[in-house]
């Protein structure tokens, strides 16, 4: 039987990072059954705070997340047991009442910005990758991003970015590149990168399938 290999996939706000999850995604299928969980699902449930406060919570920091809940799901999985992972809708920035069924899979793919941050997710993964894009890229990206898909002003997007998403960035993201084993520099455009860790998760995957 084929060993579960957990890939966890980090870098700043509009790196690239979801780009490199889907290509590894699809790249990985042909070696085993591939899941992909996002971390933005797992922000906590503030449904019960009024939207005044809402909007005063720093979804940047590490605490945002329920990081428990995630690792729980990741060890269920690891053990041959299907999860309803929760799912979050950025628009109103709440978590959704539907949830989405995950089974067991040979790849896992975890990707967010605080991967490889929050030390209880990062010592479950086998394969640790940060992607690596210029600050003035990555604003640009998230300043469209916010705008046409999560219905956001310029000067939301703008205010919140310098509040909390550089700061944190700076804080926690950044540092967290130490712990990869894996930097890929220019996000989804580089190939060779991607043709790398998608080799090096089928040795994994070989290898354990001959333990």
């Amino acid at each position: 039987m084929k060993k579960t290999t957990i890939i966890g996939i980090a870098g700043g706000t509009a790196s690239g990072k979801t780009t490199i999850a889907n290509k590894v995604y699809e790249a990985s299928k042909p070696f085993g059954s591939v899941a992909y969980i996002k971390l933005d699902d797992y922000y906590k449930d503030l449904t019960y705070l009024e939207q005044e406060f809402g909007q005063a919570i720093n979804f940047d920091h590490p605490d945002a997340y329920d990081s428990k809940r995630l690792v729980e799901d990741l060890l269920k999985l690891k053990s041959g047991k299907t999860i309803y992972k929760p799912t979050y809708d950025f628009v109103t920035a709440r978590r959704m009442d539907n949830s989405e069924k995950i089974t067991p899979s040979n790849i896992i793919i975890v990707e967010g910005i605080m991967v490889l941050a929050i030390p209880i997710i990062r010592e479950l993964l086998d394969i640790k990758v940060y992607v690596e894009t210029p600050d003035d890229i990555r604003f640009i990206r998230r300043l469209e991003r916010d705008i046409e898909n999560r219905g956001r002003s310029v000067q939301s997007v703008i205010k919140q970015y310098l509040s909390t998403v550089r700061p944190m960035h700076i804080t926690f993201v950044e540092p967290s590149k130490a712990f990869a084993n894996i930097i890929i520099p220019e996000g989804g455009l580089n190939e060779v990168a991607i043709d790398v860790l998608v080799a090096r998760i089928q040795q994994l995957l070989q290898n354990g399938q001959n333990e």
